[in-house]
């Protein structure tokens, strides 16, 4: 079985991701990295997640269709889908709603 999983580098999807791999399922993570919360977190979570050769990493925006038909198509093996991707911060969205319509209603 192998699981996709929107948001792999937040502080959930990490999480998630983690415990698949400690379950032994394939993980395929795919994320944005947008610097609403700190990349440098974000890039430190993937490196403790790449050292597993059950995992394997995009670096794309689910509302980006040309890029998520691009990964299904190189993991044509997938059964699962954990949608965990969305642009946090309620503040934010008040002052930035396009940047939420965009991530959370366009994506995947």
């Amino acid at each position: 079985m192998t699981i996709l999983v929107t948001g792999a580098a937040g502080f959930i999807g990490f999480h998630v991701v983690k415990t698949l791999i400690q379950m032994g399922e394939k993980v395929v993570g795919v994320d944005n990295l947008n610097d609403y919360y700190d990349v440098a977190l974000k890039n430190s979570r993937l490196s403790q997640l790449t050292v597993s050769p059950n995992f394997s990493f995009y670096k794309a925006d689910i509302a980006d269709q040309e890029s998520i038909e691009s990964i299904i198509l190189d993991n044509n093996d997938l059964t699962s889908v954990i949608h965990l991707a969305a642009q946090a911060g309620v503040r934010y969205s008040q002052t930035n709603p396009y940047s939420y319509e965009h991530a959370n209603l366009r994506g995947l």
